[in-house]
């Protein structure tokens, strides 16, 4: 059976069985995520990607699959646990690599059964509409931490698009455009969006609600708030506590349905989400997807 996005109810299916969308589906069915994607197209001030065994978190994978040994580790995968979702999480930038295209093409040819889902940054989102509906492609998650340029400076280095790099404000104001932009068509595509934003206390902290009715409003499906870790360019910045996370989810709640069961997966995870041993978390910076 495939998901098709123009059906209500295979909506609901999808979304009961998806762990990273569904309270109900964590620790019940499981996804694998296949790190075929390793180049980045924005620089996050929280962001270092990795290859490695040990560290538990996103933007960190063993190495990098091709499609083929991607397809090969989903089958592997489906032996062991109840995998309905094949995810991309990168670790770079799941639309800056062709790769991923291959990758769905593979798995909608030879397991049409499994809900595809990516993460994205958005910038690419717009461009990508129509090849992800060819592949069938069932959900996405963007991440989005600020709906105001002034902030996003403060986030991100730099955007790469078409070849040219920008800085900046006008980096912010390019990636924020495109991120309304794609999500707003994703949805009119039939695409089943989730919106992650990372809480950064003393930057966007106070947005979190603003960008929950904003996308909400586009017809979102669920928003998930992470909490920064802060390594990396952001080490000075202080980690969000329970009070902080529960606060912000309590307002964003009047305007869209919040995801609480993270755990901020590598790229390469494999299995039910919350039943995994963890590796050791060193080093650890987090990664947009």
């Amino acid at each position: 059976m495939k998901f098709l996005p123009q059906s209500k109810k295979t909506e609901g299916l999808r979304l009961e069985r998806h762990p990273c969308f569904s309270d109900a589906a964590h620790m019940k069915w499981g996804r694998v995520h296949l790190a075929v994607a390793p180049m980045c197209n924005i620089s996050c001030k929280y962001c270092l990607r990795k290859l490695n065994k040990v560290e538990d978190r996103p933007g960190v994978a063993e190495k990098i699959l091709t499609p083929e040994e991607a397809l090969k580790k989903v089958e592997d995968a489906k032996k062991k646990f109840p995998i309905t979702v094949v995810g991309i999480a990168g670790p770079g930038e799941s639309l800056a690599n062709e790769e991923t295209f291959k990758t769905f093409e593979l798995v909608d040819k030879h397991h049409p059964d499994l809900i595809k889902c990516f993460s994205t940054n958005g910038l690419l989102l717009l461009d990508s509409i129509e090849r992800l509906k060819k592949l069938n492609v069932n959900t996405i998650t963007v991440t989005v931490n600020t709906l105001d340029p002034t902030t996003g400076e403060k986030i991100y280095n730099f955007v790469t698009l078409d070849s040219k790099t920008y800085k900046g404000k006008e980096a912010a104001e390019i990636l924020i455009k495109r991120q309304i932009e794609g999500v707003r068509e994703a949805i009119k595509a039939g695409f089943t969006l989730k919106i992650n934003s990372v809480y950064i206390p003393g930057e966007n902290s106070d947005q979190m609600d603003e960008i929950a009715k904003f996308y909400s409003e586009m017809g979102i499906e669920i928003m998930n708030i992470i909490p920064l870790i802060p390594i990396h360019e952001m080490s000075g910045y202080p980690a969000p506590n329970c009070e902080e996370l529960k606060e912000a989810r309590v307002k964003c709640e009047a305007y869209v349905k919040q995801f609480k069961k993270c755990k901020q997966c590598r790229a390469d995870a494999v299995g039910v989400p919350g039943l995994e041993p963890k590796h050791k978390k060193v080093d650890t910076e987090y990664f947009h997807g």
